[in-house]
Order: C-alpha cells, then sequence, then structure tokens
C-alpha cells in the first residue's frame, strides 16, 4: 500500500502571520519577512506530525492510494480522514491494463475516524493476482486554516514554536499537544484498524 499526497499544502494556506504572532515574533520592521522560510518549515514539519499522529488531513489537498487487495470484498477503510470526494478508482492487472471503474460502482461514507469506499452492488471489483487499485480522493478539513478545528491549530502552533525555539530536532511530542491531538486520534480495537 502506498499513499501519496498530489499537492503539498499551498503556501497562502499556512498560517504564517499567525505563527509570527503566536512566537511574539516582532513587527513593523523593514526585514519582516526574514525569517518567513525558517517559519513556513517549522509549520510544515509540525502539520505533518500532527497529521501522522491524528491520522487527520489537516487543510484539503488530493490523494491517491494504491493498494494490492481489498481488506474486505465490500468495503476499504481510507488511509486518512476527514474525506470530502471519492475523484476516482482505477483497477490495473499486472500488465499495466486499466480499468476505470465507473462511479456508480462505489460510493463514500465518512466518518470521523474511518472514512470508507462502499461498494453499491454486492463486491468492489475484484483486483488480479499481480494487480493493483487506485484510489483518488480529497481528503482533509477544508481549503483554509480557518476550517481546521480550534484544538488542532492551536497544537499545531505550539509543536512548531518548539521545533522553532529548539532547532536541535524534534524529540518527544509535548504533553500538551499530545493532549490536544488525542481526542482527534482513532481508537484501536483488537489490534485492527481505527474505530
Amino acid at each position: 500500500m502506498m499513499l501519496a499526497e498530489q499537492t503539498p499544502v499551498p503556501l497562502a494556506a499556512l498560517p504564517v502571520a499567525q505563527f509570527k504572532d503566536h512566537l511574539r515574533l516582532g513587527s513593523g520592521f523593514a526585514d519582516d519577512a526574514v525569517q518567513d522560510g525558517v517559519l513556513e518549515a517549522h509549520l510544515r514539519a509540525a502539520l505533518a506530525a500532527i497529521e501522522a499522529r491524528t491520522g487527520k488531513a489537516l487543510i484539503a489537498r488530493p490523494y491517491v492510494w494504491t493498494l494490492t487487495a481489498w481488506r474486505d470484498l465490500a468495503t476499504q477503510v481510507l488511509p486518512v480522514a476527514p474525506v470530502a470526494a471519492l475523484t476516482g478508482l482505477s483497477i490495473f492487472d499486472r500488465l499495466g491494463g486499466e480499468e476505470v471503474v465507473q462511479p456508480a460502482r462505489y460510493r463514500l461514507v465518512p466518518d470521523r475516524h474511518r472514512p470508507r469506499l462502499v461498494a453499491t452492488g454486492f463486491c468492489l471489483p475484484p483486483i488480479p493476482v499481480g494487480g493493483r487499485a487506485v484510489i483518488g480522493f480529497e481528503a482533509g478539513f477544508g481549503p483554509s486554516w480557518d476550517d481546521v478545528p480550534a484544538d488542532l491549530r492551536h497544537a499545531t502552533l505550539m509543536l512548531a514554536a518548539q521545533y522553532y525555539e529548539t532547532r536541535s530536532g524534534a524529540g518527544e511530542m509535548p504533553e500538551a499537544v499530545a493532549a490536544l491531538v488525542q481526542p482527534w486520534r482513532g481508537m484501536r480495537l483488537f489490534g485492527g484498524g481505527a474505530a
């Protein structure tokens, strides 16, 4: 299985100005933007860490997920949440031949932790031996920073501030940040996926 982010979070969606305020950096000087590249890098690192910890895409963007077998014949849990839309499903044989699956044959079941691709009929299209399924979808709370829930926004800024202040490595996630993201983590039951 391989999950690929199709486009990075656009710079315009990153809260660089809010991060400057959070850090209480001075403003009104001719060189106000001199730290913007460093701040952007720390924001992107914190965003990636929060997304990895929660299994949530904070800012909406397109993804492509490739897998070689269905876990269940009628439904497949998607690897990140929240998913706003499915954008495509193709089945490839071992020689690379592609079958584009018609959208009428599947649907999205939204869920806070476990959005699912579900067959509208009896089962999902079979994946041939040596083949793969490629699922396109859009995931994230929305296209702007303001669409992200307040606790996750705050956790991201806190973690980015730690990265900015220490600059010697990420280390452990601070307890305050972990407490803010905990409600957004999926619960694991019986060794399976998030519930």
